[in-house]
């Protein structure tokens, strides 16, 4: 059975720290494993929520503070989103897996689309 970081450990890595080789298949996982992109977005999205709310104390109407916390938030979004993939290949080549392991269930996917493509152009 592949060992389990600990509380401090996991705290390290979602920080960004490696952990120790003997949870590779751990990590393997929680970067390309079910739920990985759910964890991912949780992980970035949710602990920047308090440090907004800051705007929530300025003077003024509260849509003016709304407004400013979008206005951080939603490019947030969208660039974590973009860069899930970039953040995963790193993720992995950090600890010493296979990068090809972010986009593997991406190229079973389309496998049969592939080998289709390759049949009916004489490659197959």
């Amino acid at each position: 059975m592949s060992a389990t970081p600990s509380f401090v450990q996991r705290l390290g890595y979602i920080g960004g720290r490696t952990l120790p080789a003997s949870m590779a298949d751990w990590v393997r996982e929680d970067l390309v494993g079910r739920g990985a992109t759910r964890r991912y977005l949780l992980r970035i999205l949710l602990p920047i929520i308090p440090v907004l709310m800051v705007f929530l104390l300025l003077p003024g109407p509260l849509w003016m503070g709304l407004a400013m916390m979008a206005l951080l938030y939603l490019p947030l979004i969208y660039f974590t989103v973009a860069l899930m993939y970039v953040y995963r290949r790193h993720r992995l080549i950090k600890h010493g897996l296979d990068p090809a392991l972010a986009d593997a269930a991406a190229r079973r996917k389309a496998e049969p689309e592939r080998l289709a493509y390759e049949r009916r152009h004489g490659r197959g």
